[in-house]
């Protein structure tokens, strides 16, 4: 055999053996990311119109987080917050449209004390994702609600979804430094 045609094959079987790699590294990437996002991964493909853009986008969100200072909250800020939500659910009885308006305040208000930012609400619900991505389907939908709300074009059924929808979100965010799971046990006995 030449060895033209030698040096040819194995370039050719190299070039092979690499996309295979390729295909393989971008597989697992995909699935990382699937795993860590959940629904919110099929969400961001839908959105985007590609697994390749989406991909680009969760790592970017990712990286954006990373380099956020998120915090957990101390015990009593996270007992202040509880005691916020219980007024919350307190008022709903008599005005669902203004409880509901100051869950939504109330999240974001918990956000900016854990550190993220809350400049609007599709950057809100994307570095919430990275972190919580079990809770952002539930923060959208009730996002979606108190938007109708707003326009007058919510059931006082529709506002009581979106109270669950934001607690959700609230009891994920409510972390604590060292009581996290006696908070989260405590916060199911009140509710």
């Amino acid at each position: 055999m030449n060895g033209l045609i030698i040096v040819a094959i194995a370039v050719v079987v190299v070039l092979v053996v690499a996309a295979i790699v390729w295909g393989i590294l971008q597989k697992r990437r995909h699935e990382r990311l699937r795993e860590r996002f959940g629904p919110e991964y099929e969400h961001v493909v839908e959105e985007t119109g590609s697994r390749r853009e989406a991909t680009k986008e969760l790592e970017a969100r990712e990286r954006r987080v990373d380099e956020l200072e998120i915090r957990r909250l101390t015990p009593d800020e996270a007992e202040g917050f509880s005691s916020e939500w219980q007024d919350v659910q307190a008022k709903f009885v008599d005005n669902p449209q203004l409880a509901t308006a100051e869950a939504d305040d109330l999240v974001a208000r918990l956000m900016r004390a854990r550190s993220y930012p809350v400049t609007d609400f599709e950057r809100r619900a994307a570095d919430i994702s990275v972190n919580h991505a079990g809770v952002v389907e539930h923060y959208r939908a009730a996002h979606d609600i108190a938007q109708r709300s707003g326009r007058g074009e919510a059931s006082t059924e529709d506002l009581r979804q979106a109270l669950i929808h934001y607690r959700a979100l609230f009891d994920d965010l409510l972390e604590t430094n060292a009581d996290a799971p006696r908070t989260a046990e405590r916060l199911r006995r009140v509710s």
